[in-house]
């Protein structure tokens, strides 16, 4: 209730500004896989790192119509998160700057649903930046795939209490993981189990 509320809010804030169209009932037919790679799992403190995001149209992943952004070094980059997503301050050198990239990342994602491996994660690190900078949180509806696969697997096999894990979802489904750690090799992945998930109760046996 206190999000839909705040959604409304954003949306009479927004309604004649630059990004009013957000807030906009999306009609089409794609949608978009994202990821964000971070300084930590502490969604209060963690910093951008990397952003990536992939559009799926029908049942295509379009690799080739894709944003993969490196951000300005945060501070609290340290070797605990460089040895997970493997990008260190000297790769960020050149990296954008936050608002820069989130000007990006809107720009590219609008107002198509988005696609996410638990993305309540990635969606409380943005938004935590997003707020103070844009005025709104992302108003973009949501498909967590983690949920979904949870899901499955519980109509199927109700006996089971399973926390999935993003690799061997991936196996179980018969899904290559392509650039574990890499934003944009997670959402392109994240992407494909989405659509692999989407074909339904076909899938049951292969899920536990």
């Amino acid at each position: 209730m206190l999000k839909a509320l705040r959604r409304a809010a954003d949306r009479r804030r927004q309604a004649h500004g630059d990004y009013g169209w957000l807030f906009s009932p999306y009609t089409g037919d794609e949608m978009v896989a994202i990821d964000c790679e971070t300084t930590g799992l502490d969604t209060r403190h963690a910093e951008l790192v990397s952003l990536a995001a992939v559009r799926i149209r029908g049942d295509r992943v379009l690799t080739s119509d894709s944003l993969d952004l490196r951000l300005a070094r945060p501070a609290s980059l340290s070797g605990d998160s460089i040895r997970i997503h493997g990008l260190r301050g000297i790769d960020l050198v050149d990296g954008a700057g936050v608002e820069e990239a989130l000007t990006q990342f809107l720009d590219f994602i609008g107002n198509r649903p988005l696609v996410g491996w638990c993305l309540d994660f990635d969606l409380a690190v943005l938004n935590r930046y997003l707020r103070p900078l844009f005025g709104f949180d992302l108003p973009n509806a949501g498909i967590d795939v983690a949920q979904t696969y949870q899901r499955q697997l519980r109509r199927s096999h109700p006996e089971l209490d399973i926390r999935p894990r993003f690799e061997q979802v991936a196996e179980r489904l018969g899904v290559p993981v392509m650039g574990r750690h890499t934003a944009l090799g997670d959402a392109v992945t994240t992407a494909l189990l989405h659509l692999r998930l989407a074909r339904g109760p076909m899938l049951a046996e292969r899920l536990c």
